[in-house]
């Protein structure tokens, strides 16, 4: 949704050693401008933390708060990614190549920004914030269409489920990513669990979008995150009701 980010350069971030690295709410970078109230899990804007680049394939999630009526005039992208994942509220979307749409929960929106695109985003309501994170990926090459997709997934879907919401050839009704990443979305009940294995040369970042969870014996409140970096299996167990994104990706 910002409009400045470096977008070209691949971004490192380690964590051999460790099976889980945490990545607290409370520790992220933060920008209030009054209508927006942005936190960023990695570098972003006037944020700069050198061992916070991104994550594999993963430049940016920040998880933003626009006030009524607040929002961002066209701005322009290239060369990335760029998923939204509305949690409370409506954004409201228009872009170069003529698409617009109303993004609410249960929504998820892609939009490739390739070799050139401009979009504006608007709180749809005049008097109540919306909730979303916006995800950046890196694609797997440059120099792309432009491009617009979005698909809505039923309640039922990710209840207590990892339901595939994004993938790299659109499998099982997901939104396509033009890189090797599975992003998978659950709602868990307290005491409800699901499990993934991660695979050997895999990476796998967990972002607790509201809620509280347990994954593989950490607390997880909302805004933290996990990042793995070998093989493993995670066990995440609703402690409240909780909303998850979850990435398995190529390193």
């Amino acid at each position: 949704m910002t409009t400045s980010a470096t977008s070209v350069y691949r971004p490192e971030t380690s964590v051999t050693g460790q099976d889980i690295a945490i990545r607290r709410s409370g520790d992220r970078g933060h920008a209030n401008f009054g209508w927006l109230d942005s936190r960023h899990t990695f570098s972003f804007g006037q944020y700069h933390d050198p061992n916070h680049m991104g994550f594999g394939p993963l430049r940016v999630i920040n998880d933003d708060r626009v006030a009524g009526g607040g929002g961002f005039p066209a701005h322009p992208h290239s060369d990335m990614e760029i998923v939204t994942y509305v949690l409370d509220g409506a954004l409201e979307h228009k872009d170069s190549l003529g698409t617009g749409s109303l993004i609410r929960p249960g929504d998820v929106q892609r939009m490739t920004a390739g070799t050139g695109i401009r979009h504006s985003e608007f709180n749809a309501s005049p008097t109540e914030p919306v909730h979303l994170l916006q995800i950046w990926v890196i694609p797997e090459v440059r120099g792309l269409p432009p491009g617009y997709e979005q698909k809505t997934f039923a309640p039922d879907e990710t209840r207590n489920a990892l339901r595939l919401i994004g993938s790299r050839n659109g499998r099982d009704g997901s939104v396509t990513i033009h890189q090797d990443v599975d992003l998978y979305a659950t709602a868990l009940e307290p005491g409800r669990l699901v499990a993934h294995d991660v695979a050997n040369g895999r990476l796998a970042w967990v972002q607790v979008a509201k809620g509280t969870i347990d994954l593989n014996g950490h607390r997880l409140e909302p805004g933290d995150a996990a990042a793995v970096d070998r093989a493993t299996r995670l066990t995440l167990t609703g402690v409240t009701a909780a909303e998850v994104l979850l990435f398995d990706m190529t390193p």
